[in-house]
């Protein structure tokens, strides 16, 4: 496999903490599911925060940034049975990386992290074909 992007986030989280009071912002940059799912934790703001900084590593990574269509709600982070982030994306974002990165098939990578002040999350992109 050869890696075909890397991308690293680093958010403060009492920045998140403020922004997460507009539901407009939450709605704007979180799928319903990523909301749903945020109920089951405590602080909220570093949940949201792991998970922009991942959705921003992610864009960094495939070399677009937010744009060309590609919006934040269309990059899910979600956790497996055993707490490992993943990514969801949709056939659009798919379309996109296989276009840009020149690829049949890729594996994304994510690793999230937070501290008491800041969440940071770093994604690889691999060339699978």
């Amino acid at each position: 496999m050869k890696t075909i992007g890397i991308g690293v986030d680093i958010v403060e989280n009492k920045r998140l903490r403020s922004s997460i009071k507009n539901k407009n912002f939450i709605n704007r940059i979180f799928s319903k599911k990523e909301i749903q799912i945020s109920k089951k934790y405590k602080d909220k703001a570093k949940y949201f925060s792991k998970r922009f900084a991942a959705k921003e590593s992610f864009a960094k990574a495939i070399g677009t940034g937010f744009r060309n269509g590609m919006n934040f709600k269309d990059i899910q982070i979600i956790n497996d049975e055993l707490g490992k982030p993943y990514y969801s994306i949709n056939s659009k974002i798919k379309s996109l990386i296989k276009k840009n990165k020149k690829v049949k098939n890729f594996d994304l990578f994510l690793s999230i992290a937070d501290e008491k002040e800041y969440s940071i999350a770093f994604t690889i992109v691999q060339n699978n074909s």
